[in-house]
C-alpha cells in the first residue's frame, strides 16, 4: 500500500527561518518523488509510532543538517493532488521553525539540487504547487 494513494498520508511541513526574515528553501532534483525543479520549504511523512515533534526534528536534521532551535505550529491543510496519474491525499501539518543559518547545509543532495535563503517578497521560481496556498493561509504568520 502506498502512503497518500491507498490511505491518507500525514506530512510534517517546515518553514525554516533565521529570525531575520529569511526562509530556507530547497529545489527538488531529478531524483525527487515529484515536482522536479520546484522550490519548497521541506517536509517529511509521519511514520507509524513516530511523534510529530520527533518527525519535525528528524526531517530538518536530515534535509538541512541542523537542529531545531524553536518551532510554532501554524495549522493544517488537506492536500489533494494528482501525482504520476494517481489521486493523492495528504494532511499537511505546517510549522514555522527557527534554525541557525550558519549551520545549515544540503543534507540530501540526491533529492535537492540547491538550497537557498529567501525573503517572502523575493521568492524563487517555480515554487511547489502547494506553496502559494501556504502563503495565502499563513501570510500574517510567516
Amino acid at each position: 500500500m502506498e502512503v497518500g494513494v491507498d490511505h491518507v498520508g500525514v506530512a510534517v511541513v517546515f518553514f525554516c527561518h533565521d529570525g531575520d526574515g529569511n526562509y530556507l528553501l530547497s529545489r527538488n532534483s531529478e531524483n525527487s518523488r515529484d515536482e522536479v525543479g520546484r522550490w519548497n520549504p521541506g517536509a517529511g511523512n509521519l511514520e507509524f509510532e513516530d511523534t510529530v515533534a520527533g518527525t519535525l526534528k528528524k526531517e530538518i536534521l536530515e534535509e538541512y543538517s541542523t537542529s531545531v532551535l524553536s518551532y510554532e505550529f501554524l495549522g493544517y491543510r488537506d492536500v489533494h493532488r494528482i501525482v504520476n496519474g494517481n489521486k493523492t491525499h495528504w494532511v499537511g501539518l505546517d510549522f514555522k521553525v527557527l534554525v541557525d543559518k550558519a549551520l545549515v547545509q544540503n543534507g540530501e543532495p540526491h533529492k535537492h539540487d540547491k538550497i537557498g535563503w529567501f525573503r517572502m517578497d523575493n521568492l524563487p521560481s517555480p515554487l511547489h504547487s502547494e506553496f502559494y496556498k501556504c502563503l495565502k493561509k499563513y501570510k500574517n504568520r510567516l
